[in-house]
């Protein structure tokens, strides 16, 4: 496996770099202002001379900032891979569900989100990474049971739907919101796909669902696999 250097930026978003491109996921949280990657900004300044991908799975508030233009001022050959729901007159690949697209260095897989928007399957640099967007089991208590069993089936679908990928690493939603249900989602996909290495997601800073995943016994087959998150801005390094 190529190594891969993950920085956690905040949420569901990412900044992850492969043998030859700089790819960055979900990107909103632009504060402080003229913040370091140490804090969980992207420098524009460093996306020079990278081969730059900025992926947004769909048009939330928690996911979507257009300042992410900004960064083509001094970049002009970055590329945008956008949800096709998410308005704008910048120069974009708009992506719609259920679709495959190759761009000659990367090929790009599309799900359907359980939410709004689309989930990613990246296949470069020899590795195959999935990115969920808000492609999730989201079970809330106080939904009626039948609207929780049509999301269970909506998740279900699109999850099965990438039995026999290979995927290297994988960014999983697991949102401390749904209490006992965090880990709906993320359990499912470890029994019907797997990945070599989960990257949770769309917790904020509330990294007590770490704490949660170490001690619930649904995690115990694949707990060596998670990559643990303490604070925005921290790097992770995978190298095998």
């Amino acid at each position: 496996m190529q190594p891969i250097s993950i920085r956690y930026l905040y949420n569901s978003g990412f900044a992850v770099e492969t043998a030859s491109h700089f790819l960055i996921f979900d990107y909103y949280l632009d504060t402080p202002h003229g913040g370091s990657p140490e804090q969980g900004v992207i420098d524009p300044s460093m996306l020079q001379k990278r081969n730059v991908v900025v992926f947004v799975s769909h048009s939330h508030a928690d996911h979507y900032n257009p300042v992410i233009f900004e960064w083509r001022k001094g970049h002009s050959n970055i590329r945008y891979i956008l949800a096709e729901e998410i308005p704008t007159k910048e120069e974009v690949l708009s992506v719609s569900p259920s679709r495959t697209y190759d761009l000659g260095d990367l090929q790009v897989r599309t799900l359907d989100s359980t939410d709004l928007g689309v989930a990613f399957l990246i296949k470069t640099d020899g590795l195959c990474l999935y990115h969920a967007g808000d492609l999730n089991w989201w079970h809330w208590n106080d939904e009626p049971e039948q609207a929780n069993q049509d999301m269970a089936r909506r998740y279900q679908e699109q999850i099965d739907s990438l039995q026999g990928e290979s995927i290297d690493c994988a960014f999983i939603p697991v949102d401390p919101r749904q209490e006992e249900n965090s880990l709906l989602g993320l359990e499912y996909f470890m029994k019907k796909v797997g990945a070599r290495w989960i990257v949770p997601m769309h917790f904020g800073s509330q990294y007590t669902i770490f704490d949660r995943m170490d001690h619930d016994p649904r995690t115990f087959p694949y707990r060596n696999r998670v990559l643990h998150i303490s604070h925005r801005g921290q790097l992770l390094q995978i190298s095998e």
